[in-house]
This record gives C-alpha cells, sequence and structure tokens, in this order.
C-alpha cells in the first residue's frame, strides 16, 4: 500500500461486562503501569466484502475506519497458528470506501486475491468508543509495551440488526507476546473476564449471515519434519485449544449435542497430547494440566452422557414401539415417561456446564495454558538427555510414540472374544490414544496409508463405543433419581425395556467386534520405523 504502515498486529481479547470498566482501569495491573493518560475517541470502522464472501471464507479482513476528519483503510489477514497474530497493512484513503489501487504489497494483494472494487460492498459496521491505556509490564530488555483498549459498543447491519459489543484488547507494541498473557491473568484478579477468540469482523459475519453457532471438528494439523518436539507440542496444544473454544457457544447454547462432545473431544485429545509427550513436561506442570483438563472434562460429560442416552438409546427403542400400530400402548406410555425424566436430568446437566464454561476457573485455564505455551514453560527444568530432545526434529519421536501407542492397544486387546466389558473399555480408550496421536502426527507421513490407519481404528473404535454407551446407560438409569426425587411408575420397566433392546443388540453384534479385532491386528504400520527406539 502506498505510505502504509506494513506490521503485524499481536493482541489478545477478552470479554468484559460494560459496569467493571471503571474497575479494571482502576486496577494495579493497569493503573500502577500507565505510560501516560488515557484518551478516548469514537470508531466508526466500515466492513467490506464480495456477495459471496470470499473474504470471509478466508477469515480475511477489509475494512475502512473514519478517523478524526481522515480514513484507513486495513487488511487483515487469517490469525496465526498462536491465535495472538495476524499480519495487517493500513494506509489513509479519501473516503469511507475502499481504494484497492493503493495496495501495492505483494503479500496483501495475495490475501485479497482477484478482487474488483466492483465487487465489493459494505457488510456491516461497528461503532465502538475506545478508550486507550499504555502500560509498561517489567524493565530493561525484558520490557513489553502493551495497549490497553476498553471498546463498547455495537455491530450494525444496513437493515438495522445489530449486537452489543463490550471487550478489552491488549495490544502487544513491543516485547514477548507472553505479556499479554501475564496481564490477562492479572485483569482477571479484578474483575470476570472471558477470552474472546472471535474478532469484530468474524462476530460480524455471523449476524449477517444469520448463521446459528454450529459445532466444529477438529482441523488437520500441519507439522513438518523440520519441526523440533517442542514446536510440535506447541502447535498440537494450541491445535486442542482452538478446537475446544471453537465450540464454546454451541455448547453454551445447547440446541446442538455435537457441541458438547467436539468440547470433550478436544479435551481428550489434550490430554493425550499432553501424556504423549510427558518425559519433556516436569512434574507439576503436568499435574496441573491433567487436574484442570480432568475437572472440566468431569464438568461436560453429564451432559455429554445424557445426549447419548436421550439420542441413541432411548429414541431408537421409543420410535420402535410408536410405531407398532397400538401394540404395546403401556410400554409407549412408559417409555415417554421415562424419556421426560431424562430430559430433565439433561437440562440440568446443561446447567453444571454453561457455570464450568462461565467460570473464573475456565477462563484460568485457558489464559494459563495459553501463557505455558508461549513461554515453553516445559524447559523450566535442568538440562538432561530427555530435554535436550525438545530442540530435535519431531520425525523420529513420532515413530517411536507411534510404535508405543500402537503395542499398548495390541495389549489391552488380548484375548479380545474373552474380555470382560470393562477390559473392553480399556481397549477402547487405548484405541483413542493411539488415533489421536496418528493424527497428531499424520502430516510427516504418506497420506493415503495414514487415511487407510484411520480408517481401521475408527470402525473399530465406534463400534467398541456402542458398547461403551449401553453400559453408560445403565449406570445412568440407576443415577436416574439420584437427588432423591422419586420415579414415575412405569419407569422402570421403560429402562429395562431399553437396556434389554441394546443388550440383545450387542450380543448380535459380537461376531462382527471379534473380525474388527482382527482387521486392526492385521494393518500395516504406515511409520517409517516400527521398532525404533527412543
Amino acid at each position: 500500500m502506498a505510505e502504509a504502515d506494513i506490521n503485524r498486529e499481536t493482541e489478545l481479547k477478552l470479554a468484559a461486562k460494560p459496569e467493571d470498566f471503571d474497575t479494571l482501569r482502576a486496577a494495579p495491573a493497569i493503573a500502577d503501569r500507565a505510560t501516560g493518560p488515557a484518551t478516548a475517541k469514537t470508531l466508526e470502522s466500515t466492513y467490506y466484502d464480495t456477495e459471496d464472501r470470499r473474504l470471509a471464507a478466508r477469515k480475511v479482513t477489509l475494512r475502512v475506519r473514519k478517523t478524526g476528519d481522515g480514513y484507513v483503510q486495513t487488511v487483515k489477514s487469517a490469525p496465526d497458528e498462536d491465535g495472538l497474530g495476524r499480519g495487517e497493512w493500513e494506509c489513509a484513503v479519501t473516503s469511507a470506501a475502499p481504494d484497492l489501487t493503493l495496495i501495492t504489497d505483494a503479500a496483501a494483494i495475495e490475501l485479497l486475491g482477484t478482487l474488483g472494487e466492483s465487487e465489493l460492498q459494505p457488510v456491516f459496521t461497528s461503532v465502538v468508543e475506545r478508550t486507550i491505556q499504555d502500560v509498561t509490564l517489567g524493565e530493561g530488555d525484558d520490557a513489553a509495551s502493551i495497549e490497553v483498549a476498553f471498546d463498547r459498543g455495537r455491530i450494525q447491519l444496513p437493515d438495522g440488526r445489530s449486537s452489543d459489543l463490550c471487550e478489552v484488547e491488549l495490544e502487544l507494541k513491543s516485547g514477548q507476546p507472553a505479556a499479554l498473557y501475564d496481564l490477562a491473568q492479572e485483569l482477571t484478579k479484578a474483575a470476570p473476564l472471558r477470552l474472546e477468540m472471535r474478532s469484530k469482523a468474524e462476530r460480524g459475519h455471523a449476524l449477517a449471515n444469520g448463521a446459528t453457532e454450529k459445532a466444529l471438528k477438529a482441523e488437520k494439523l500441519l507439522l513438518d519434519p523440520e519441526t523440533t518436539v517442542e514446536g510440535a507440542v506447541a502447535r498440537i496444544v494450541r491445535a486442542c485449544l482452538a478446537h475446544m473454544v471453537a465450540n464454546e457457544a454451541v455448547t453454551l447454547a445447547g440446541d446442538d449435542p455435537e457441541g458438547v462432545h467436539q468440547m470433550r473431544v478436544a479435551l481428550r485429545r489434550l490430554r493425550s497430547a499432553i501424556a504423549l509427550f510427558r518425559p519433556f513436561i516436569p512434574a507439576m506442570q503436568y499435574l496441573w494440566l491433567v487436574g484442570e483438563i480432568k475437572w472440566l472434562a468431569g464438568s461436560l460429560g453429564p451432559a455429554r452422557d445424557w445426549d447419548v442416552f436421550g439420542e441413541e438409546l432411548l429414541a431408537p427403542v421409543r420410535d420402535a414401539f410408536h410405531k407398532a400400530d397400538g401394540h404395546g400402548r403401556s410400554a409407549v406410555e412408559d417409555l415417554d415417561t421415562l424419556a421426560a425424566a431424562a430430559e430433565a436430568k439433561r437440562l440440568r446437566a446443561y446447567e453444571g456446564v454453561r457455570e464450568a464454561i462461565r467460570s473464573d476457573r475456565y477462563t484460568a485455564f485457558l489464559l494459563g495454558v495459553g501463557s505455558w505455551v508461549e513461554k515453553r514453560g516445559w524447559r523450566d527444568q535442568p538440562v538432561s538427555e530427555e530435554s535436550v530432545r525438545l530442540f530435535q526434529p519431531v520425525i523420529g519421536l513420532a515413530d517411536h510414540l507411534l510404535n508405543k501407542r500402537h503395542k499398548k492397544a495390541k495389549r489391552a486387546g488380548h484375548g479380545f472374544a474373552h474380555l470382560p466389558v470393562a477390559q473392553r473399555h480399556q481397549l477402547r480408550i487405548a484405541l483413542k490414544k493411539l488415533r489421536y496421536a496418528v493424527e497428531f502426527f499424520r502430516s510427516l507421513y504418506d497420506d493415503k496409508p495414514v487415511r487407510r490407519y484411520i480408517q481401521q481404528l475408527a470402525a473399530f473404535q465406534d463400534a467398541l463405543g456402542h458398547l461403551n454407551d449401553v453400559a453408560t446407560a445403565t449406570r445412568l438409569l440407576h443415577e436416574l433419581h439420584d437427588d432423591g426425587s422419586r420415579s414415575a411408575p412405569g419407569e422402570p420397566r421403560a429402562a429395562g425395556i431399553v437396556i434389554g433392546w441394546h443388550a440383545r443388540g450387542v450380543a448380535d453384534t459380537e461376531a462382527a467386534l471379534v473380525a474388527l479385532w482382527h482387521d486392526f491386528l492385521d494393518t500395516k504400520h504406515f511409520w517409517s520405523k516400527p521398532d525404533a527406539a527412543v
């Protein structure tokens, strides 16, 4: 861009309540570090895109902001893998309309692609009252300069629809990004704050599209052979956190069971990653990470269990009886009564989910893990033969870890045909850990054999999952009235029908399960050195 300030924006956003702004501004974390007086201004920004939203699809932002008597055009790239940084190119323009002729930087041109000004249209506008306070953390070479922006306003659409916003932006001006986490953690002690991963542009496009929150699966992780072990740890942990946070909104809404399911998957992947790299993580750090993951997974677990019970176990039985054309009418009534009791239990479980996600502990967990990764906290240990490997390429270690996980799964399933349900559940856990390890490292290997291996794992894992769901259903039905409430007439009968129905189904699939186990044993390794040792 002509006369452009080309830089990288590095910031952390925190959702806040308007009534807490004065408390936050007066907090020692801000007041004692202020480097000058606070300034206030109104920001009016118009965001542009094509009719088919080509820029939004690639998380590229094009906006024009009114600043005093002038206008500034800004192009922003998609966020970096750390969630903090993104490319940003700015220049002055003469009006509120974008001027693409001023874009001369090759990177910005590539971001926008083959885009003509005639294709652009205003999508939404944000009007924000911003108060800025500059602060400095640390001293000397360790000092970091941060711009703290208290933003309050709204996103508006041309048709009148709008959405309020209230957040604290911490933008790094100089120093290390870890300072953003340090400041955020201090601010959470002054007032309730939540990590906000969505940009104003993302929220505006969601409002414009009328999109409901959707559950998202984990994105494919990309590592290359030159990535170090600690580089792999950082990328994998960040990917797990991003996957979890991306499903927060849909989980809080509680309308789509896939939301809480994906949050739990993200937590299992995170715990599996922490266990995978345990030899490189100091003991106290490991215990804290696992403890917080267990707490959160435990908070989400009951909601997921009741979702599965209602949708996958109770629903098919009810449907079958309802379609029986009048036969078994008393059973239908009993099953409907059981469904009502189960739904009440599910709704109470979701109250616990919302309480956990909105808690200070959850925010502290996200900021704590983010800080740990940004500071490479695992380096805080004596130099040893193990710790030195953190700086070696991950490809050699990947071979070893995959082989180790594969062998553990084989041991867990030894004598599969005669294993009781509890031990088959342990096999399922071992297979999950193996599958997550494969997904973490898959980009290091040829994709075709990896894909075949994952498909084989997924088929066996899903079959075992149904077996576990039936066992879980038995436990849930015993817990249905553990709050002291009385069961309605017919509930015990309906519970027996559901368990009996699926118990027979499990028996009918036994031969298929045994066949899947043998298929797994026959599956070829895709990694380079099956017997490699590290």
